[in-house]
């Protein structure tokens, strides 16, 4: 018994001091994980001067045209029919990017030789064709200058769409117009040709844009947009032979234009968030 009694103490010391030495060992290093860092991006800056330039193609449309007829009783006549054909717009501007939500520009458009086709009631010159229908051809080209302001919508990707308004003058040119007059009964009896000096003005203009910009690059920007410029009304051809001076009403378009943006504010980067590495708890063996 009593050796038994020994063998049983000494295995009871033996585990306590196994436990004792566990107990006093470090305990094993847990490293957390290993988040490495995003490369920032080059990003077009927020604010900054840039410069643009723009093609398009518009639609025009005219709200009439009235002329004095009648030599010393001359009395106010409207056209009996006013048309223009569609032409071409190049243009440049200077702007400025405010914040990533506003900016504004100054452009300068030129609008190349609109055609102008009209016709007008009343008597021929030649005794017996009257009553006579005339016949009036004319072209003007323009130089549109407007200060715009956009606001930009947001980006979406690498699209930014917008809204913007322009507010300006146009001078409208009229070249010389040209009046037939051939008689009713037979429009092959016609009066000689009268050619009236055509005119040159500067008008009101006001423009409404809407539009989207694509990043090319963090500099460059390719954007497409629809612009409606209305031209308030003016002088449009003088006197001759009893005939004129003569006024369009107004004039407006509807123009799709295409054209790039360039920034010289430089590419800033782009912020990144880095989330922080977990607290792991200690773990112990």
């Amino acid at each position: 018994m009593k050796k038994i009694f020994l063998a049983t103490t000494a295995m009871v010391f033996a585990g306590v001091g196994s436990a004792a030495a566990a107990d006093i060992l470090p305990p094993p290093i847990v490293e957390a994980p290993v988040y490495e860092m995003p490369a920032p991006q080059p990003v077009a800056a927020a604010s900054g001067w840039y410069l643009r330039g723009d093609v398009g193609y518009s639609w025009n449309e005219i709200s009439g045209a009235e002329f004095f007829q009648g030599g010393s009783s001359a009395a106010y006549v409207p056209f009996a029919t006013t048309s223009l054909r569609s032409s071409y717009s190049v243009g440049a501007g200077v702007g400025y990017k405010v914040n990533r939500y506003l900016r504004t520009d100054v452009t300068l458009d030129y609008f190349g030789d609109t055609d102008f086709r009209g016709s007008t009631q009343g008597g021929c010159g030649t005794p017996g064709l009257s009553p006579c229908t005339s016949t009036d051809i004319s072209t003007f080209s323009a130089i549109s200058l407007l200060a715009n302001a956009y606001v930009d919508l947001g980006t979406y990707g690498r699209f930014t769409p917008y809204v913007g308004a322009g507010i300006g003058g146009t001078r409208v040119d009229w070249k010389g117009l040209s009046n037939t007059s051939c008689s009713n009964a037979n429009p092959a009896l016609c009066d000689p040709t009268v050619t009236h000096s055509g005119e040159a003005s500067w008008r009101f203009t006001y423009a409404l844009m809407a539009g989207a910009s694509v990043d090319l690059t963090c500099n460059l920007k390719a954007d497409v947009g629809y612009r409606y410029r209305h031209i308030e009304g003016g002088k449009m051809f003088g006197y001759a032979l009893n005939g004129g001076p003569g006024y369009d009403k107004s004039m407006s378009s509807h123009e799709v234009r295409g054209g790039l943006r360039y920034g010289f504010n430089g590419c800033a980067q782009e912020e990144v968030y880095i989330e922080p590495a977990p607290i792991m708890p200690a773990v112990y063996k």
